[in-house]
């Protein structure tokens, strides 16, 4: 029979519930591990942030101008806008990306439309923008659509977490 679906969160649960058969304890405690945003009825690993959330999770700025990263695993923060063709390009790469890297880097998106305070503390002149956040140290930029290759080449030197294809 045809359930009918009033939400993205319904949709995921009964999509779960179908394909492992689980109990709804189990789904939530998996949906909050590997779900960190669900968008539409997609669940994306990646994550938007407002200025609250950026202070909160990456950097206040606001308090500090030296830096201190916040987080608990390295990030990617993109920068990005809705009609940017390159950033439509770049956002299924990093969708990838934070699939692949689950548990061990963030991947946060902060639209550059709606956070320009964001923006601009990071002097955000060009998007993509892309700041990789190392746990020790400063964090570097980058500029422009870059290849899941050349995330990965980043993610290796700069994070010091090496490709999972040479892990195997």
């Amino acid at each position: 029979s045809a359930t009918l679906i009033n939400s993205p969160l319904q949709a995921c649960i009964i999509s779960f519930e179908k394909i492992f058969s689980m109990k709804f304890v189990t789904f939530i405690f998996l949906l909050h591990r590997t779900c960190k945003h669900i968008n539409n009825g997609v669940i994306k690993m990646t994550e938007n942030l407002t200025k609250n959330d950026f202070l909160k999770k990456v950097f206040n700025f606001e308090d500090s101008k030296d830096w201190n990263y916040n987080g608990d695993q390295p990030a990617i923060i993109d920068f990005w806008a809705s009609w940017c063709g390159p950033c439509k390009a770049v956002a299924p790469v990093l969708e990838e990306i934070s699939e692949e890297y689950a548990g061990k880097v963030h991947v946060y998106k902060v639209n550059t439309e709606e956070e320009q305070e964001v923006a601009a503390a990071f002097g955000v002149r060009s998007i993509p923008s892309l700041l990789f956040v190392p746990m020790d140290g400063k964090p570097q930029m980058a500029v422009g659509a870059l290849p899941a290759e050349s995330f990965k080449k980043a993610i290796s030197d700069i994070f010091k977490i090496p490709e999972l294809d040479q892990v195997n």
